[in-house]
């Protein structure tokens, strides 16, 4: 599969979603978990990926992690226009 990087980075959710698993207190662990519940399969080490901006994520994955920490889509993304400038 071609990687794709957009600026030199693989997703845009990076640290806004370890600050909001953080901020619930809720382990890498316990993340993959409450996702693998909702047949999304991703295990700690990818959550890991995802955080260290080494992984793309996909949309149904987002709409997930959002339903598992209880964020909204719109604060996970943050302001996307941030990436154009």
């Amino acid at each position: 599969m071609k990687q794709i990087k957009f600026y030199n980075n693989k997703n845009i959710i990076s640290g806004r979603l370890k600050s909001a698993r953080e901020h619930k207190k809720i382990s890498q662990t316990s993340l993959a978990a409450q996702l693998q519940t909702l047949n999304v399969n991703i295990d700690q080490q990818m959550i890991s990926k995802i955080e260290k901006n080494q992984r793309q994520v996909t949309d149904y994955e987002v709409a997930a992690i959002c339903k598992c920490l209880n964020i909204t889509f719109e604060w996970l993304i943050g302001d996307y226009n941030d990436l154009f400038k």
